[in-house]
């Protein structure tokens, strides 16, 4: 069944129709990467209207709906409503605007315009369960990461900036495969490394420093997600200290993630491990969140995520700990949720990797 039959079984006792306008739903109900186009689906028919400039591509990548060359959208969209004797349409209340809405309601005012969280729940609800093939693309946009990870070992050294090092992982990506990096490379070193989501600078790695990277790669629009912290010269005593707590944390939560453990659940092990050994407060965002087609997708192992983890949910381990003005450790994996354990999609080594 295709995804798009899938969501209208979950909404035709609902809504009329569904609209949906956003690239990220847009492309995962249609297969087709574009900036344009609006996708409507009734109970008996669904349709994307698409202008010229994706037309040819569209009719020969989409295979679920009916494609139509962009006009006049609001007289084409008018025509399939009455030709579908519609008077609901749902929108993703998630992502549209208020501004498009108003344009919506001003254009479209004989129906009503349905703003409630039932389609962007429902298509939530599709994205979470991640398919065989949505792994393996996954997997692929992971192992690009990797191969990248183990490049830019041999480029870190006394001397280099952060920048540099964050531009070295993303050339190799792009330069491998990768469709575009997930999201903003982190790369930190030395104090900068206690801020979690720090913006790489001029810095120069020292000797005796911690070197934090964070990034990832997507391949045919999925992403991947991975955070390693490892060291130039050799550490100090309570570097050492810290990073194996950080990684008895990550261990207890990789060992503990399966089907049917709450997303708050799974946050607790690790967060119960690091406060044991009196690092709490230094550790201050959730333990992981999903991922897909976005780098951040629902749901989380969040202290306030009650959500049972189901098969097929992708979701990253990532336990850290901060300390202001001194150091950061961080380590992250991820991988599917399956009904008894985890299988992690990050192969490279999690042990501290002294340069």
């Amino acid at each position: 069944m295709s995804r798009i039959n899938r969501l209208a079984e979950l909404i035709n006792d609902k809504t009329d129709c569904a609209l949906i306008t956003s690239d990220i739903n847009r492309r995962y109900f249609c297969g087709m990467k574009s900036s344009a186009g609006t996708l409507i689906i009734f109970k008996e028919k669904s349709y994307l209207i698409i202008d010229f400039r994706y037309y040819e591509k569209a009719c020969s990548a989409v295979k679920n709906c009916e494609v139509i060359l962009q006009n006049k959208i609001f007289e084409q969209l008018e025509f399939l409503l009455k030709k579908h004797n519609a008077k609901t349409i749902s929108v993703e209340s998630k992502t549209m605007t208020l501004y498009e809405l108003s344009v919506y309601r001003s254009k479209l005012q004989n129906y009503e315009i349905d703003t409630s969280d039932m389609l962007s729940s429902a298509i939530t609800k599709l994205r979470s369960i991640k398919s065989k093939a949505e792994a393996e693309k996954i997997k692929a946009a992971q192992k690009i990461a990797e191969n990248a990870f183990e490049d830019v070992l041999n480029h870190i050294k006394v001397g280099k900036t952060e920048k540099e090092i964050a531009f070295f992982l993303d050339s190799y990506m792009l330069k491998n495969g990768a469709e575009a990096v997930s999201f903003e490379t982190i790369v930190l070193s030395g104090k900068n490394t206690s801020l979690p989501h720090g913006v790489p600078c001029e810095k120069a790695i020292q000797d005796g420093e911690f070197v934090l990277m964070d990034f990832g790669a997507v391949y045919d629009g999925y992403h991947s997600d991975m955070t390693r912290t490892v060291c130039v010269g050799k550490p100090f005593e309570e570097m050492e200290k810290v990073y194996n707590i950080v990684l008895e944390a990550q261990k207890a939560a990789l060992s503990s993630a399966k089907s049917g453990i709450k997303g708050n659940e799974l946050d607790k092990i690790s967060r119960d491990v690091i406060e044991a050994y009196g690092y709490g407060e230094n550790f201050g965002h959730s333990l992981g969140h999903s991922v897909g087609m976005e780098i951040h997708e629902y749901p989380n192992a969040a202290p306030s995520c009650d959500e049972i983890l189901q098969e097929g949910i992708v979701i990253t381990i990532e336990p850290g700990i901060y300390i202001p003005n001194k150091f950061g450790v961080r380590i992250e994996d991820f991988g599917m949720i399956m009904p008894s354990g985890f299988e992690n999609f990050t192969k490279a080594p999690n042990n501290l990797i002294c340069l």
